[in-house]
């Protein structure tokens, strides 16, 4: 039913009978309002970036704009709370369930795809880490259109700082832990909060310092600089409520203007189509929790007088550009669905960050470098403090989120064979690696992008290596940064419109994938046993185990343990020249449709070396100018 924010944005929360017209005067109005028959745009997807770009569109108070959101509007506390940082993650009614395809070099494992499923999306599931890619990340965008793009780390900048508030970490926090920032990197003007906890573990800001016991890694002074090295980072987090903070409490709980209007618990059934031109969205009631789409629920249509703005995510955009006859005509064929617009690269590039699950222990941390988040369970003195500290003001260790600190470090750092990989990468047949019968222009999007790879192993601007440092006597979850194996997202074809998509990481598909992360695994074993600075730390190796050396030893191991996903998905609606296998243009609009642009993690076209939500924010904010004023002049 129907509740109302504590403001006067138009809300529109459905059931499934207030979808009928005879009753636009029902109570679940929240102020009499309607789902208007039309409007300025229609925004699919009220998560991170579809909230984003409807606060920016109806700025003006007389643009209008319809967000329509498949999850609810909630104010669970599950989804705010800042301990632990996956709070929200675990709430599983705010959480698509999906699995993917068995993984043929995973031992036919299933893997959990997870994404948000309320308003928010996944900024109100995430782990809160405030992250952004390397400067190359994002030159290398750009590079594949050539060097007059406007997609580039200076054309994302500004995007960056406006699309966060940053608030430095408490001066006392700063001097103790050695926190260092730089506020040139950041904005304050942003509804979406950078904000820091009010305590730091003794330990984590040792584990920090530990790296410069190795040699090659550096210490970047702001984690916004664009460059790789061993930083601090803020969280997702409004830093006087020491609360989450996401895409709903940043563009939609504060803002004052009834020209934004939201539907939730809404499936979007397809996007319609005036010949190539996108008119419009039909939608219907989403289904209960666990039960499938109802075949008979009834449509609504609603009319966007100037764009349709798909912000759906990376799993569910090319799911609704296939089921509304935009995608491969193969695909769509195999599903029954008339192809109207043949755009090979819909659903194919699929990419997200890749863990490996190795594990290793300190078990002697020097007493000058505690307390360690170990002994918050452990020393009772210690969490009767905690405790008492957080009821009386909101803070210490409770403020802590998924930790503020990790490295980020360059495949030359980490490996001595760098540019021996790199050459092998530059040798490959590339189209061997990609699915049978992929279209052309998608496999030459896929050499564009090894072939930049290839560039990144053997310099050191690109970040390949990930270990997050949490302060405690375990740890090792260690993430590869850029995978070069590409998956598929489809719609299922035996029942596209009413099941999730068919999802396939196709994990270790280029061979190279393990033998990077195989000298992941070797960097850490020297951090942990073979680093001046942590000598005398009883560092030993708990998984995958002393004997496990070889390159193929190693590649087992990532069969048997590696998660192709940090639930990250990218790549789908990939930002490329059409003959890369693009889905949109550099404006983000949709190739060969008319009134149509995709804005959300999908038209990423290699990830960051990061966690993708502050990447998406920046997209939003600078897709927000692209409908606005068009392409800036260079």
């Amino acid at each position: 039913m129907a509740r109302l924010s504590s403001l006067v944005v138009a809300i529109l929360t459905l059931t499934p009978t207030a979808y009928s017209r005879a009753l636009r005067a029902s109570k679940v109005y929240l102020d009499g309002r309607q789902v208007q028959n039309e409007y300025d745009y229609v925004i699919i997807g009220g998560g991170t970036a579809g909230l984003t770009v409807a606060d920016r569109l109806t700025e003006d108070g007389k643009t209008t704009a319809l967000v329509i959101e498949y999850g609810v509007l909630s104010e669970a506390a599950s989804l705010t709370r800042v301990a632990g940082g996956f709070s929200g993650m675990s709430d599983s009614q705010f959480m698509y369930d999906i699995r993917s395809v068995p993984q043929v070099n995973l031992r036919n494992r299933v893997i959990s795809v997870l994404a948000g499923k309320v308003v928010g999306g996944s900024s109100a599931v995430n782990a809160m880490m405030t992250i952004r890619g390397t400067a190359e990340d994002y030159d290398r965008w750009g590079s594949f259109f050539g060097k007059s793009s406007h997609w580039t780390w200076e054309g994302l900048l500004p995007y960056f700082k406006k699309a966060l508030n940053f608030v430095p970490p408490n001066a006392d926090i700063t001097k103790t832990a050695n926190i260092t920032y730089d506020t040139n990197f950041w904005g304050n003007t942003s509804g979406v909060y950078a904000g820091w906890p009010s305590y730091q573990f003794p330990t984590t800001t040792a584990q920090m310092d530990a790296f410069k016991g190795l040699p090659g890694v550096e210490i970047a002074s702001d984690s916004g600089s664009g460059v790789p090295g061993v930083y601090w980072y803020p969280t997702f987090m409004d830093p006087k409520a020491v609360l989450r903070s996401f895409a709903k409490t940043g563009h939609y709980d504060n803002v004052k203007r009834a020209n934004y209007h939201l539907v939730t618990q809404s499936k979007v059934t397809k996007i319609v189509l005036n010949g190539t031109t996108a008119t419009g969205v039909s939608f219907v009631p989403a289904p209960a929790r666990g039960q499938p789409g109802n075949t008979a629920a009834p449509v609504t249509t609603v009319t966007a007088r100037k764009e349709v703005i798909l912000a759906a995510g990376g799993v569910h955009s090319p799911q609704v550009l296939q089921v509304s006859g935009i995608g491969p005509r193969k695909v769509l064929t195999a599903a029954g669905i008339d192809t109207i617009v043949d755009l090979p690269g819909v659903g194919q590039n699929f990419q997200d960050h890749g863990m490996i699950s190795a594990s290793f222990q300190f078990a002697r941390i020097p007493q000058s470098f505690r307390p360690s988040s170990d002994d918050l369970r452990t020393n009772r003195t210690l969490s009767t403090w905690s405790a008492q500290v957080w009821a009386a003001n909101r803070t210490g260790p409770n403020s802590i989120a998924t930790g503020n600190s990790a490295a980020w470090l360059s495949f030359p750092v980490i490996s001595s064979r760098s540019a021996k990989i790199s050459d092998d990468l530059t040798a490959q047949n590339h189209a061997n690696y990609l699915p049978t019968g992929t279209d052309p222009t998608v496999a030459a999007g896929y050499k564009a992008q090894m072939l930049s790879y290839a560039s990144a192993l053997k310099n050191k601007k690109t970040a390949f290596y990930n270990l997050i440092l949490q302060g405690g006597s375990a740890s090792g979850l260690l993430v590869d940064l850029h995978p070069l194996s590409r998956g598929t997202i489809n719609v299922n074809p035996s029942n596209p419109h009413n099941t999730e998509p068919d999802v396939d990481y196709r994990a270790l598909a280029n061979p190279l994938d393990a033998t990077i992360m195989g000298d992941i695994v070797r960097f850490t074993r020297k951090y942990y046993l073979d680093n001046p600075r942590t000598k005398d730390w009883g560092g030993r190796e708990v998984s995958p185990g002393a004997s496990v050396t070889t390159d193929e030893q190693l590649a087992t191991f990532l069969s048997n343990s590696l998660s192709p996903s940090v639930y990250h998905p990218a790549g789908t609606c990939a930002m490329m020249p059409l003959e890369l296998g693009g889905v949109v243009d550099q404006e983000l609009k949709v190739y060969g449709v008319n009134n149509l642009r995709v804005v959300d993690a999908s038209i990423i076209p290699t990830l960051p070396g990061a966690n993708t939500c502050q990447t998406v924010y920046a997209i939003a904010e600078k897709a927000a100018d692209l409908i606005r004023y068009g392409a800036p002049k260079l």
